[in-house]
């Protein structure tokens, strides 16, 4: 074997060890435990609801876990822990809208009642998260998926309903919390559903309804 050869091959053997490692990598997405929130800080609600805006411009740096955490709770945590009551109101208490949070690493589900962010896929899907040119951009986009399973109506105009109100209460909840943090924030429904679906490993009876996208201002 010549040694042109011989080079080629350990070539091609080094790029197989390097692509194996970046899959073993990627798949290595860990849970983040979320700090406490901090409930004490920021504007109040008149001055809030004076500076709620939507923007569709986005500084590039990431969220800290400090403000994903705040930001969360503020969307949809627990702020009766007696009973596991919610920040935003949820009809019949289904508590239905499970929130994804997609990061440039990776996609997460937010367990409310541990203030975890659970993996479910490894990789950058912010581009999937919309048709929009500042979706794969932005450090951070919410996907609100309603359990239809948890939806005990059998009327199929009510459970469409109440789910994208539901859904609403929270993205409103964001909507406030950015202003009163300074944030950028836009609510989106162009997102392409089915797809996005399969990215995030979402059952048959799960049900996207809105994207919203979160970040510092330029």
């Amino acid at each position: 074997m010549s040694s042109s050869i011989v080079k080629i091959t350990r070539y091609f053997l080094f790029l197989s060890v390097i692509m194996v490692y970046v899959s073993l990598s990627a798949q290595e997405l860990k849970p983040i435990k979320l700090p406490e929130p901090q409930t004490g800080i920021g504007k109040p609600l008149m001055e809030a609801l004076k500076l709620r805006q939507t923007s569709r411009s986005f500084n590039l740096k990431p969220l800290s876990v400090q403000d994903l955490s705040n930001l969360l709770w503020a969307a949809d945590g627990i702020n009766r822990p007696d009973d596991g009551k919610r920040t935003a109101p949820s009809a019949m208490n289904w508590q239905e809208i499970g929130i994804y949070v997609v990061l440039a690493d990776g996609a997460y589900l937010y367990d409310v009642k541990t203030n975890l962010l659970n993996p479910v896929t490894a990789g950058d899907l912010r581009e999937k998260c919309g048709s929009q040119d500042f979706v794969k951009s932005a450090p951070l986009n919410l996907v609100y998926v309603a359990d239809m399973s948890k939806v005990t109506s059998k009327n199929e105009d009510d459970r469409t309903l109440y789910t994208a109100a539901d859904c609403g209460f929270i993205a409103q909840n964001v909507y406030l919390y950015c202003a009163s943090q300074n944030l950028a924030v836009v609510v989106r429904g162009s997102v392409d559903r089915g797809n996005l679906a399969g990215a995030l490993k979402l059952k048959p009876e799960q049900k996207i309804i809105l994207a919203q996208t979160v970040g510092f201002k330029p």
